[in-house]
């Protein structure tokens, strides 16, 4: 037996245990009524037809939809072009590269308790920033599109595993390259937009893949120790309103139907970005 199969087992155990078991749990859970105590009862489509009517479900999916869709170009952008800054050596250099992957080290509750200091309409640094130049604050925590907003800003600097890759990406572009369009007289801009980014376009995408999967649920620690979900449920997003419902309120079959949804609504989205980004390499 070859030594590389064995060194698999102990990931493909996990695997099984941490990924599949609960993936078909959750699947035969979403078509039961389950409370955690009483034994699960078969109710068959009884969870879907009342999702199809929860307006709270409803609501928790826009502000997941709208988070995908805002955050991961901004953490995209950023992150590239943070790796363009930060990919010549020089001196401090490993110094800024930490910085820029330090917030996504920080354990996430400790994260959140910090922005919710940060984001205080009364005494946070960009409170207290604006109201030096005579500018109001946002009311992070009590209007719901600047909560929404808050929210976002938080998750837009937890950009340290797609910095890092795209760092390596472009670290990775031939330096011919540039001596050729150096060559040619080429202009910085025309370099970016011609050699550089085309090159990295393939990693780009497959971190835009990665990310609208891990938005889904990235949203659930923010939403819950910062706002809570409020003002008016504007930052209750699917996690936390899984979370609510399976624990909170002990509805652990409706739960995992919501969980099975979110699944299959973060599938649709990847599909779609899938097809649009082999589209665009095909032009």
């Amino acid at each position: 037996m070859r030594r590389s199969s064995v060194l698999a087992w102990p990931y493909l155990a996990g695997l099984i245990l941490l990924v599949a078991v609960p993936a078909v749990a959750t699947l035969v859970l979403a078509f039961t009524e389950f409370s955690g105590v009483q034994p699960p009862r078969v109710s068959g489509f009884d969870n879907f037809i009342r999702l199809a009517g929860d307006r709270q479900f409803a609501h928790a999916l826009f502000n997941s939809l709208v988070f995908v869709v805002v955050a991961v170009p901004l953490r995209l952008v950023l992150a590239t072009a943070v790796a363009l800054l930060l990919h010549q050596r020089a001196r401090g250099i490993g110094a800024a590269r930490a910085a820029a992957y330090l917030p996504s080290v920080v354990p996430d509750a400790a994260y959140a308790l910090l922005w919710l200091w940060m984001l205080n309409p009364l005494y946070g640094p960009p409170a207290l920033a604006l109201h030096a130049v005579g500018l109001p604050a946002p009311g992070w925590l009590t209007d719901p599109w600047a909560a929404r907003s808050g929210v976002v800003l938080m998750s837009v600097f937890q950009i340290g595993e797609a910095f890092v890759i795209a760092l390596a990406a472009r670290r990775a572009i031939p330096h011919r390259l540039y001596e050729a369009a150096a060559v040619d007289g080429a202009s910085p801009r025309y370099i970016l937009w011609r050699v550089t980014l085309p090159m990295m376009a393939p990693v780009l995408a497959l971190l835009a893949l990665r990310d609208v999967i891990y938005s889904f649920q990235a949203s659930f620690v923010p939403a819950f120790l910062v706002t809570g979900g409020d003002p008016n449920y504007a930052t209750r997003f699917l996690p936390l309103y899984i979370y609510e419902q399976g624990l909170v309120y002990f509805r652990l079959g409706y739960a995992a139907t919501m969980t099975l949804v979110m699944f299959v609504m973060t599938a649709v989205v990847v599909y779609a970005q899938s097809r649009l980004v082999r589209r665009w390499r095909l032009l």
